[in-house]
């Protein structure tokens, strides 16, 4: 993976612990340990794959952007916050080192904070498997309610095939999330330089001013836990 335009962690999390502080509130403190588990909480598991369900986003740039979310929130009627406008999150690593794990964690923590949030998750693949032209199927109002969702996980950017369509797709997703300034999380094992040979300058130029980048290091979990397994089977 070639990254060498990454912005190092630590000046991601100290620009949000100045904005964090600046508002009264402890960045150290994540969210979801300050409240009990809401009941939008509870209702949004049965849309998290299993896997994910008792993901916790403990990345502190992951936790820092979960608190500046939910301090920019828009109260409503209830006085419980509402997505607002905001940065979006590009988080990336090589596979297996957590990147879906800290998108849904990261959800589920402003669930938790009691933040009032319509949210939609996909994969780079399924996006453009739901989107493409069929018989019966309008495609287009589905792109358009991704582009309006006031969160996006985006997961596995650049995994998918390109082509001359698939770019455009992202284009239209990714500019209209851009222009109204919508909090995006994006996961991909791409470092930016080969993200923006697969899904084009375009996208890429954006991505780069609408995001914070985190990287994800280490080795692969996944694996690391199958070796595990299998030491303990041969015990």
């Amino acid at each position: 993976m070639r990254d060498h335009d990454a912005q190092p962690v630590g000046g991601i999390a100290r620009r949000l612990t100045g904005i964090l502080k600046a508002r009264g509130i402890d960045p150290r403190t994540p969210v979801a340990e300050e409240v009990e588990p809401s009941p939008a909480l509870e209702a949004a598991q049965a849309r998290i794959p299993a896997r994910y369900q008792d993901a916790v986003a403990d990345h502190p740039a992951v936790t820092a952007w979960v608190n500046e979310v939910a301090a920019a929130g828009r109260r409503g009627p209830d006085g419980a916050p509402g997505i607002a406008q905001g940065r979006s999150l590009l988080i990336v690593g090589t596979t297996g080192t957590g990147k879906t794990h800290q998108a849904y964690g990261a959800v589920r923590s402003l669930l938790a904070a009691g933040v009032r949030l319509r949210w939609k998750a996909t994969t780079a693949a399924d996006l453009y498997a739901d989107l493409r032209p069929r018989p019966g199927h309008d495609g287009e109002r589905e792109l358009q309610d991704l582009a309006r969702c006031p969160l996006l996980i985006i997961d596995d950017l650049g995994a998918a095939k390109a082509s001359e369509w698939t770019e455009e797709i992202t284009m239209r997703l990714i500019d209209r999330r851009y222009t109204q300034m919508l909090p995006t999380l994006v996961t991909t094992n791409l470092g930016m330089a080969d993200l923006r040979a697969h899904i084009g300058d375009r996208v890429a130029s954006r991505l780069t001013e609408m995001t914070d980048k985190v990287i994800l290091d280490g080795p692969d979990r996944r694996r690391a836990i199958a070796a595990e397994r299998r030491r303990l089977t041969a015990a």
